[in-house]
């Protein structure tokens, strides 16, 4: 492991060369991010969102939306950082779908930003799994790389194969809210002797859930207590 020293003069060192620039106008950045000032002031914040599935809300509502109080989903809080809007929805699809790492650490910083102050440290960080084919397809998985600086911000562990994708589902996108559940039946497993009290699952979007919904859900048929829910955006 390199020592602390060296990684901040090497951070310095590439920043020197590679200067931040903002992904969404092209001026400097600042604070070592890829946003300037002018652009991190409109970026779409989350505001006021449902406790427990952080779907946006009106500031006079409360804590718990009407869909949560009816039908609560497995998870037992989630929170977002930004709502999928631009520029936002453009980062995440260039980070996804065409590598660019960059777009991904500036939304680790974003996430790290507002979601960490006056966080409680779960026991664990657990990226939400790709199944094997779609990771070799892609190269990396997107939610280990927002979880990564977030473990370490935090001090607690990352475990990446605490739980695989059993099979490959069609993508989430395409489905209808009902046909999203039922294609994620049966797609997780969860390795055995598994259950620390506190989990932190970690993914780039949600939009009805489902696939967050069934994590926690085998998380806690296998003895996790408590499972908690950050994203980079909430649709």
């Amino acid at each position: 492991m390199p020592h602390p020293l060296w990684s901040r003069i090497g951070g310095a060192l590439v920043e020197t060369l590679y200067p931040p620039l903002c992904l969404c106008c092209g001026a400097p950045g600042q604070g070592g991010m890829d946003l300037c000032p002018d652009c991190a002031r409109e970026l779409p914040l989350a505001g006021p969102a449902c406790q427990r599935c952080a779907r946006p809300l009106p500031a006079a509502a409360g804590p718990i939306c009407g869909d949560c109080l009816r039908h609560p989903p497995a998870f037992d809080a989630a929170r977002a950082a930004l709502r999928y809007q631009w520029p936002v929805d453009t980062w995440i699809a260039r980070f996804k779908f065409r590598g660019r790492l960059n777009h991904g650490r500036l939304l680790a910083r974003l996430m790290a930003g507002q979601l960490l102050p006056g966080a409680q440290p779960p026991d664990c960080i657990l990226p939400v799994p790709l199944h094997r084919h779609r990771l070799a397809q892609r190269g990396f998985n997107q939610a280990a790389e927002l979880a990564r600086p977030l473990a370490q911000a935090l001090q607690v562990p990352l475990v990446p194969d605490a739980v695989r994708r059993t099979r490959a589902t069609p993508p989430q996108q395409t489905l209808s809210a009902a046909r999203r559940r039922h294609n994620l039946r049966g797609a997780f497993a969860v390795r055995a002797g598994f259950a620390p009290g506190h989990v932190l699952l970690v993914d780039d979007v949600m939009t009805t859930g489902s696939t967050l919904d069934e994590l926690a859900r085998r998380l806690k048929a296998s003895g996790v207590r408590r499972v908690e829910v950050w994203v980079a955006a909430r649709a």
